[in-house]
This record gives structure tokens, sequence and C-alpha cells, in this order.
């Protein structure tokens, strides 16, 4: 993988764009291809689910789900077997018996992900692996067969763009976390063109006062209809172009994801692009799916995954109280996640009468989801930096905290197998997104101490907060 990055950051910039358009072609086939448009449907179908029909159709789905991992996953049929648990209790269980189950901890699935938590190879489907630390810090890796893949953007297309009135087909801007730009100091313009899936990618590393038109002129010049990506990158975005008095052709929505989209940046989003902002809640593992629809209902897809929020003693709380977040994911039985914790805290909204009528949870905020962001010489604000730690061998978390403009400490947590030279990699990492001549101390902790609502905050500003 690094190879390939190197590879490509060392074309120039319309072979760059050739590049991602083939890779593009292959991702379209893989994500949207075979099962997707019927898996389309049957998510559309359910829409109309009673609160009696959804909780037939979760308790059907988590016994197949939790069969499947006894008799196939390694790990589940170990885990289960010593805490008392026979096949006779899956194939009668029901959707109140899921809190008798152990957690899945976040560290198992780190270590485990890619040996004993998977299917056994005779029942596994071909797929591959997708890498993401996502805002915990703790590298992880999900494996996706493509029937996987294709109904967790089945969900998506029903769940997220229909329901902002876009879809998979209408061009797009995307701020992400690939580094579709080579490092700070590379030229205009920052965005490459996916035209495969009519996606302009924007760095979501180079966006300041400098370089704010030619974000404006790639949205024009390729007619994005509606953008998509992190929250925060896409309000700074925003904010800018309000600053600077630029105009945008109004969109027809703006989708964000990552972090917490607060009352302040929904507002400057839709001043700018004369639209509404869709707010939405999943993450790589793809074992839930919260999203907002046009009447403002920000719901949980109970086909994607169970969802139970606890206290610190594992009871459900009440709706209108903070718990943590346990998914189950219902999609995925190569690789099942099941009592996940995701590390995320939510709240349901005490009154779950909706305005648009679905009998979905209705959420009343994700927590957790807010991170500071790092300031830089040139005056960018970024607050992405999974990157940093993918792929690391032995690197179980990372953290990164922002002393001065040009002095950073980073916390680690590794075991045996971290190799010391591993500094070197993040460093440069670092270096690549922020800028040069920046001074980095590394720490090696058992754990990273957490806020007092027991989040870890990967990212931490200490000029803003001190």
């Amino acid at each position: 993988m690094n190879f390939l990055n190197k590879m490509y950051h060392g074309l120039p910039m319309q072979l760059q764009n050739f590049a991602i358009t083939m890779y593009g072609f292959y991702w379209k086939n893989r994500r949207l291809g075979a099962t997707f448009k019927r898996e389309v449907l049957k998510f559309k179908e359910r829409e109309s689910f009673t609160h009696l029909e959804w909780e037939n159709y979760q308790e059907k789905e988590l016994r197949k789900l939790l069969i499947n991992a006894f008799k196939n996953v390694p790990f589940y049929h170990d885990k289960y077997s010593k805490a008392g648990f026979s096949l006779e209790d899956f194939t009668n269980f029901k959707l109140s018996d899921l809190p008798n189950l152990p957690y899945l901890e976040k560290e198992d699935l780190r270590k485990f992900g890619t040996t004993t938590l998977l299917s056994k190879e005779k029942e596994k489907e071909k797929g591959k692996f997708l890498f993401s630390s996502g805002s915990t810090g703790t590298p992880v890796s999900i494996y996706f067969s493509k029937k996987t893949h294709q109904k967790w953007f089945a969900a998506y297309e029903a769940r997220v763009l229909n329901w902002a009135g876009v879809s998979a087909e209408t061009p797009r801007g995307m701020i992400g976390g690939r580094k579709v730009i080579g490092d700070t100091k590379s030229k205009p313009p920052y965005f490459r063109i996916n035209k495969a899936e009519q996606q302009t990618y924007f760095s979501a590393y180079h966006i300041n006062n400098k370089t704010v038109a030619n974000y404006a002129k790639g949205i024009i010049d390729n007619k994005v209809e509606y953008m998509v990506g992190y929250a925060m990158s896409n309000y700074y975005l925003a904010k800018l172009f309000l600053e600077h008095k630029i105009n945008i052709p109004k969109l027809k929505a703006v989708i964000t994801s990552s972090e917490k989209l607060t009352d302040s940046m929904r507002k400057i989003l839709e001043k700018v692009y004369g639209c509404k902002t869709f707010d939405t809640y999943s993450g790589m593992e793809a074992c839930g799916l919260v999203s907002q629809n046009r009447f403002g209902d920000f719901l949980f897809s109970p086909d994607t995954g169970v969802l139970e929020l606890v206290d610190k003693q594992g009871n459900a709380v009440e709706n209108g109280k903070e718990g943590e977040v346990l998914l189950t994911g219902l999609l995925n039985f190569d690789q099942p996640l099941i009592r996940y914790r995701i590390g995320d805290r939510a709240t349901k909204n005490i009154n779950q009468n909706t305005v648009s009528e679905l009998n979905m949870p209705s959420i009343l905020e994700i927590n957790g989801r807010i991170e500071d962001c790092v300031f830089t010489k040139d005056g960018r604000e970024i607050n992405r930096f999974h990157s940093l730690f993918l792929e690391i061998k032995g690197l179980m978390l990372g953290q990164i905290i922002q002393e001065e403009i040009e002095n950073f400490r980073i916390n680690l947590v590794v075991e045996n197998t971290y190799a010391k030279s591993s500094e070197n990699i993040i460093k440069s990492r670092l270096e690549n997104q922020i800028g040069d001549n920046i001074e980095v101390k590394f720490i090696y902790l058992k754990d990273v101490p957490k806020n007092k609502n027991g989040k870890f905050r990967a990212v931490i500003n200490n000029i803003t907060n001190g």
C-alpha cells in the first residue's frame, strides 16, 4: 500500500486523475454491482415497518447471526461456550436476551479481527480487509465480502443519499481522509477527479485563505450537486467561502459525517450552499447507521444492526439519558461484531414519535464525536489524523496532542511486535499533513487517559485548551 501511494504521488496530475478514475471503476463495481439495486429496494420496503415488524425482523436476523457465529467463528464459539451458552440457546434467542451476552471490545477486534474473529475459511465469502482507526485512535481491520459491501452501500443509498434527495449517480464533491494531493507545498488544483463516479475529491489538508478560490473552482467547473464527507472540513470550507464572499451555485444537499455537526455549523453550511444539511453516523465497522431525513428526524436503521445504550453497569438507559453505544451488526456474517463497544456515546429522544412517522429509533444526539483541531503555520485547521496510525504493526492506540504551533506530543500504547522505528513513519506522515520543521515527542503509555465521560479523544489542542 505504501509503495502504491508513493507511486501515485509521483505521477503528474492528469495521470493521478486517470489512476483515481480506474480505481473508481473498480470501487463502483464492488459496491454498486450485483445485488446492490435489489438490496436498495428491500431497505426502502422496510421503512414502512411497524414497531412489531421491526422487532420480529431483528430477532430473526439476530438468531441467524448468532447461530453462524457460534458454529463458524472460533472467537465466539470459545467465548460463548465458556459463558455457558449452547447452540440451542441461539436457535430460540430473543432480542431481550441480548444483554446476557458478553461485550466485544475494540481490543478484541484489533487483536483477532484477521484471525479467529473471522468465519472458518470454507464458510467465509471471498473479500478484503479495509483499515481504519476512525476517531478512536485504535487501528482496526474490517473484512468485507462484495455481498456485505453492497448491502451496506444499499443502506447508505436508501437511508442517506435518497433521504437527502440525491443518489450514487449524482455528481458529488467529497472531503475525506484519502490524501489525493501530495504534501503541504503542493500547487493547485486541490482536488482530483474520479470520472467513474462523477466525484470531485477535495483535499481535507489544504483548506485555507489562499486556496479557497481553487476549491470553489472545483465545485463550479465539475458541476458538483452535493457535498459529502467530514463535518468539520466541510464547515471550514463553507466558512471561508462566506468570509471571502465567494458565491457557490445552490446545491441539492450537504451530507456530513465523522464529527459532530453543531447548529452553528449547520447554519453556515445551509447559508453558503442554499440547501439542507444532513448529518450521519456510522463507521468503517458497518454495524449500525444513523441518518437524517428531510423532516429532520435523526434515525437509527434497525436493519443494519441492533443498537443498545447502556450505563457503566451495563444496564439499558432510559430515553433522554446518555449511554454507551453497543452495536450488533446484522449485515456482516464473515466478521460478526456482536455487542461491540464502538467507543461512542449517544442519547435517544424521550419522545420516540417521529415527524416522518417512521418507526425507527429516534436519536437526540451522538456524543463523543468532537475532536480538537490542529493549527498550522499557514492558517489551516485540521482535525483528522487517523492516517498517522494506519497499518503500524503492534500499535494499539495513538493520540496526537498539539502543545504549540510546531510542537507535538504523540501518545502511543503498543505491544511487543511494535518497532520503535515506526516513529519515523508517524512523524513523516504528520509532516506531510501539516508541514516540515516540527518537533514531535513520542510518549509510550500503558493506557491513554479518558475524559470525564469516559471518552478517549484522538486529537487534543493544548493551545486552545490551555
